[in-house]
């Protein structure tokens, strides 16, 4: 079963490919095991750093069963969420690279290892996808949770 769900997640991703037999062709050939492709058709994507990211995934899976895709980037400094095409150009978000139509990103194909970029949550092949809405909530939630992680951890207020 698992096999199924990593080709279908891995057919909906190249669907989103300029040339989707070369972005199969690239993630079977290439030493890289990675493809570009474009956001903006089937999903956007909003950029946070890993020290709010981590954070926001832990709120949104503890809010629903099961977000939409995540990537973390290179060193895992940065997190991707996808959320619906259109969303970038209306996020207001500070600290949020928002990637929508004209902009790419680096995949690599579910159910392989590659270094740097990896999923932490992988598309699960129906086009699932975070509603930014919900995304947005878990985001503030988060950053009172490391706004008080931080404060603690700095000798600040202990409950006085």
């Amino acid at each position: 079963m698992r096999g199924s769900v990593e080709k279908a997640a891995a057919e909906w991703l190249a669907s989103a490919a300029p040339d989707p037999e070369a972005c199969w062709w690239e993630w079977e050939r290439s030493p890289r095991g990675v493809v570009l492709l474009p956001t903006g058709r089937r999903w956007d994507v909003l950029v946070l750093s890993a020290r709010l990211g981590h954070p926001t995934l832990d709120v949104l899976t503890r809010l629903i069963r099961r977000p939409g895709p995540v990537l973390a980037g290179f060193g895992d400094a940065r997190m991707g969420f996808f959320v619906p095409p259109g969303t970038a150009a209306h996020w207001m978000g500070t600290g949020v690279r928002s990637l929508g139509a004209g902009t790419w990103i680096v995949v690599p194909r579910p159910g392989r290892a590659v270094g740097g970029v990896r999923w932490l949550v992988a598309p699960d092949g129906s086009g699932t996808l975070t509603d930014p809405v919900l995304l947005e909530l878990a985001m503030h939630e988060a950053a009172a949770v490391v706004a008080a992680r931080e404060r603690y951890a700095d000798g600040g207020d202990l409950g006085r």
